[in-house]
């Protein structure tokens, strides 16, 4: 449902921007109709937190699932592109509970290495998400630029399983719910800090994909269903990288995995931006692919490591912002490159971008050992 509010329609951009060709602006607002659901979650995520900490898990829940049933699907009844974006603004504050609601209840449920193992599941199944509903939005909107809004409607499919199957646990006897030293306090604020700028980068870098491939494919005479082939090539590496996490997270730190996903995003940018024909295009999906699907998993978890449960909710409403934000902003950074030097340029800019942010983490990560060796209390 994460990867739904906004991917999904992907595929369909040019058709609905050559349908609503005589609204000025058009590109620009039908872009937004991708995006304008990241906006809303950013802005939802933080009051979600708060009421995912006051109401609990659950009631969060269940009415994030029928706004978001009820919302995804206005597009696929209005005529007025204006009147979508209202609908999509509205999906975008059902996703902020929906998704802050699941990942909150998996780190209540888990802890050590069975919590990395269960983040690497919901990314991975995240990823398994996107390539059924990319495929599905391409082929739906090879119909009509309407029909990818449909896919909506599994919302109320997911309702039933939350009514019925999910359980609260009781955080008052948890032994999670221990104090922390003001010192754990001051050092898990900068790490969350930490944690929250990798998010918004890595979404503003990643976010160029879904947002200009499109009309970069369109132009070589790719069609929808063939730009949803390209983004879920992408979607299904992350799956299958997302089902290692816990290996990997076994054998390199949070800093450097975070170095290995923009290195892997700059490299795929780097070849999208040399490439001249669309298998070349695939490769380059699937090498970021696989920077993506360590995204995920490595925030949340790394989140969970330095946060009380107290706070849970807030603090993954607050890593919702970050992600969310990321997507909105995106395209705003973006198109100005994209007007300057055009969409291949964009590509190569991006990528370099995330290859020196990727370097950079991985020098973190060397300084950060280095450190723990110089400052290590002897043995006794």
């Amino acid at each position: 449902m994460t990867v739904m509010a906004a991917a999904t329609l992907a595929p369909a951009l040019p058709e609905m921007n050559r349908f609503f060709q005589d609204v000025p602006n058009a590109e620009f607002w039908v872009k937004l109709v991708l995006t304008m659901p990241a906006l809303l979650i950013a802005i939802g995520a933080p009051f979600a937190g708060f009421l995912l900490d006051r109401w609990g898990r659950k009631p969060v829940l269940i009415a994030g699932l029928i706004l978001y049933g009820l919302a995804g699907t206005s597009g696929f009844l209005l005529g007025s592109l204006f009147g979508i974006l209202v609908g999509r603004a509205l999906l975008g504050l059902a996703v902020a509970g929906v998704m802050s609601g699941f990942t909150t209840l998996i780190a209540d449920y888990f802890s050590g290495a069975k919590l990395n193992q269960f983040m690497g599941y919901q990314a991975s199944f995240i990823g398994f998400g996107g390539v059924i509903f990319l495929l599905a939005g391409g082929y739906l909107a090879d119909i009509g630029w309407q029909y990818p809004f449909l896919i909506y409607l599994s919302a109320f499919v997911v309702l039933p399983g939350v009514l019925f199957a999910v359980d609260e646990p009781d955080l008052r006897t948890s032994s999670n719910q221990q104090s922390i030293s003001a010192e754990n306090v001051a050092l898990s604020f900068k790490t969350i800090g930490l944690i929250y700028v990798v998010a918004f980068l890595g979404m503003v870098i990643f976010f160029v994909i879904p947002v200009q491939l499109p009309f970069y494919l369109v132009r070589t005479g790719a069609s929808s269903a063939e730009i949803g082939l390209a983004l879920a090539i992408s979607a299904l590496a992350g799956a299958i990288v997302s089902l290692q996490y816990q290996k990997i997270k076994a054998r390199f730190s949070f800093e450097q995995i975070s170095g290995l996903v923009f290195l892997a995003m700059g490299l795929g940018y780097t070849v999208l931006a040399a490439s001249s024909g669309y298998m070349i295009v695939l490769l380059a999906m699937l090498i970021i692919g696989i920077g993506l699907g360590l995204v995920v998993p490595n925030l949340n978890v790394w989140l969970v490591s330095v946060i009380p449960a107290a706070i849970r909710g807030r603090a993954i409403g607050g890593l919702t912002m970050s992600l969310f934000s990321g997507q909105f902003l995106s395209p705003i950074f973006a198109q100005p490159v994209v007007g300057l030097i055009g969409m291949t340029g964009a590509f190569g800019v991006f990528g370099a971008v995330a290859l020196l942010l990727g370097i950079g983490f991985v020098g973190l990560s060397v300084k950060q050992r280095s450190f723990r060796h110089i400052w290590r209390a002897p043995s006794r």
